[in-house]
């Protein structure tokens, strides 16, 4: 789990030191037999405060599945929940669940944002910067251009905010917003000048602010992150590897050169269809083109020189070159990406 720009990245290490901690003893004090319903909720309260609250509902469906399947034993069914265990069995699988939602972070880590009202405080503690805020909010939403906005607007701009400006979504948070309005009259068709908008919008954020403080919310962010995992699935794949290699040395073979500049033809090849292979695309992330650039042009470069039979300029790529290149390559993009991952906000190529 590390912390990258005010965002969390829940990568499934946390989880692992549950698993591994020997005093981990969820059933002590619980009857002799343990039903299956009753080691799913143990399982979502011991993972909730590495998660930073997260619950699993929160989560995407196909991320649990996921989890799920790894352990393959039938977790979802009506049975396993009425089905009894042991607490030494219970145990048991309590820590596989909790292993196999670790290994699915590991490859699908998942961005948060843990909003404890620190951010709103930024504003709310510098007069010059809330009121550029008001008034930034009360233009946009001021779409007509009367100079008035209703008091019921105060909810939509606390939805404009939204989570980068440290407003939860009214989906995680609904009874707590909802409060807040009502409390302070954030209601109903009366209209507001920009002076009396900020007015009410700063009570408003400085009860957000305190509840937050008081009660944390964790928002997952539409952003991927890309840290080598998968790359590693496919050199792990030798029969999959060796169909996408197979298919694609063909189409290299089309336009195969020799020569100093087969190297960069390579790298541009692989820009195009190197996603096949777990390649992530140049153009989703401005440090990508830079690894591509760097490890074909570079790295395996100086690799295809030192190697017997393979580095001569005059020579084309025969296929088992072209393989140990591209597997070569696909290996130094994991290490770069497991050292410092990607992320990849929306929109962003993927």
């Amino acid at each position: 789990m590390e912390e990258a720009g005010g965002l969390v990245v829940i990568d499934g290490e946390q989880l692992r030191i549950i698993t591994t901690d020997p005093n981990f003893s969820p059933f002590s004090e619980e009857a002799d037999l343990i039903t299956g319903d009753r080691i799913l909720k143990i399982v979502e309260s011991s993972v909730k405060l590495p998660l930073y609250g997260l619950s699993f509902s929160s989560l995407p469906r196909s991320f649990l599945s996921a989890a799920i399947d790894r352990i393959g034993r039938g977790l979802e069914t009506e049975s396993f929940s009425s089905k009894e265990f042991s607490k030494e069995e219970g145990l048991k699988i309590v820590r596989e669940y909790i292993s196999a939602l670790a290994d699915q972070f590991r490859d699908e880590p998942i961005v948060v944002s843990v909003l404890d009202g620190s951010a709103l405080k930024l504003f709310l503690d510098d007069e010059d910067d809330f009121a550029m805020l008001a008034e930034n909010l009360f233009t946009d939403l001021d779409t007509k251009d009367t100079g008035k906005l209703s008091r019921s607007q105060i909810k939509n701009a606390l939805a404009h905010m939204g989570a980068d400006m440290g407003v939860p979504p009214f989906s995680e948070s609904n009874d707590l917003l909802t409060d807040i309005l009502k409390k302070h009259g954030a209601e109903g068709g009366e209209l507001l000048g920009q002076a009396q908008f900020a007015q009410l919008l700063q009570p408003v954020l400085q009860d957000l602010a305190d509840s937050l403080a008081e009660t944390h919310i964790t928002v997952i962010q539409n952003i991927k992150i890309i840290n080598g995992s998968r790359l590693r699935k496919v050199l792990d794949d030798t029969e999959s590897f060796n169909v996408v290699i197979g298919k694609m040395y063909t189409e290299w073979e089309a336009y195969d050169v020799t020569g100093k500049d087969r190297m960069e033809k390579l790298c541009n090849f692989l820009k195009v269809k190197g996603q096949l292979l777990g390649l992530p695309p140049p153009d989703s992330n401005e440090a990508i083109p830079f690894l591509y650039d760097q490890i074909f042009l570079g790295i395996v470069n100086e690799k295809l020189a030192g190697d017997s039979g393979g580095g001569h300029d005059n020579d084309k790529f025969n296929k088992e070159t072209f393989e140990e290149i591209v597997r070569f390559a696909i290996e130094k993009f994991a290490e770069q990406l497991e050292a410092t991952p990607v992320l990849l906000g929306q929109g962003s190529g993927e």
